[in-house]
């Protein structure tokens, strides 16, 4: 029997560092899809069901900031997950009052970390 895994959707615009994290995610069992920035997140959505978003801030297009307020007016309540270069306290602040449920920044922070974290709050 086969049992259902859960879906995490990586958005992120460094091609390198999302590939890593879903690979590792992938082998912890997880079903991973990845967008290089938030154009046509709407749209997968739709088709899709995630149980977590891990997301950049700084992305051409789409950013990771405007990810977030539109997960809040549309009322999307999938929890976020920020993964950033940026390390201003404001920034953080900035994005868990959008609803972000963590925020980690990539230079200070290994995968491994990060994988952690979505097993523990997502299984």
């Amino acid at each position: 029997m086969k049992t259902t895994s859960k879906k995490i959707l990586i958005i992120e615009d460094e091609k390198p560092l999302a590939r890593a994290l879903e690979l590792k995610l992938i082998h912890e069992g997880f079903e991973v899809k990845s967008l290089p920035n938030g154009e046509g997140l709407l749209s997968l959505l739709g088709n899709d069901k995630f149980s977590l978003v891990v997301c950049d801030l700084v992305m051409p297009k789409v950013d990771g900031f405007q990810i977030l307020q539109i997960f809040k007016e549309e009322n999307i309540n999938i929890p976020v997950i920020i993964l950033t270069n940026l390390g201003q306290a404001e920034d953080e602040k900035r994005v868990r009052a959008l609803g972000a449920k963590e925020f980690f920044i990539k230079s200070d922070t290994p995968l491994s970390k990060i994988v952690s974290y979505i097993k523990e709050n997502t299984l």
